[in-house]
C-alpha cells in the first residue's frame, strides 16, 4: 500500500508493495493528488518497495515529465539494489535524481 505525506512544500509518496502493474494505478492516483495540490515537488520513497516493473517505470517517466512541465521534479529515495538495477538497465535512472534517503531528497528541493 502507498500513501502520501507532506514535508513542507514536498510531497513524499511511500509504500511497501511492488511498483508494478497491480499497484501503478494506486500510485498514479496519489501523484495526481500531488499535482492537484499545486506542489510539483515529489519524492518517491522506494526504501520498502521490493520491485519495479515496466508499468512502474512508465509511471515514473510520465510523472517526471509532467512535474518538470510545472517547474518541479520527481526524485527517488532509498532505492534498493534490485530496483536500482532495473532503473539502470532500462535507462530510466538517467532522467531522475536518486538519493540515499528521503531527507536528502526533500532537502535537494531547497538548493
Amino acid at each position: 500500500m502507498f500513501e502520501c505525506v507532506t514535508q513542507g512544500v514536498v510531497d513524499v509518496v511511500q509504500g511497501d508493495t511492488p511498483l508494478n502493474v497491480e499497484h501503478a494505478e494506486e500510485v498514479a492516483r496519489l501523484l495526481e493528488r500531488c499535482l492537484a495540490s499545486g506542489r510539483p515537488y515529489v519524492v518517491l520513497d522506494l526504501d520498502r518497495v521490493p520491485l519495479i516493473d515496466s508499468a512502474g517505470l512508465e509511471l515514473l517517466v510520465d510523472f517526471q515529465e509532467r512535474l518538470q512541465q510545472l517547474g518541479g521534479a520527481l526524485k527517488l529515495a532509498g532505492v534498493n539494489p534490485l530496483c536500482s538495477d532495473v532503473l539502470d538497465v532500462t535507462g530510466v535512472r538517467a532522467g531522475l535524481e536518486v538519493f540515499p534517503e528521503v531527507l536528502s531528497a526533500v532537502g535537494s528541493f531547497v538548493r
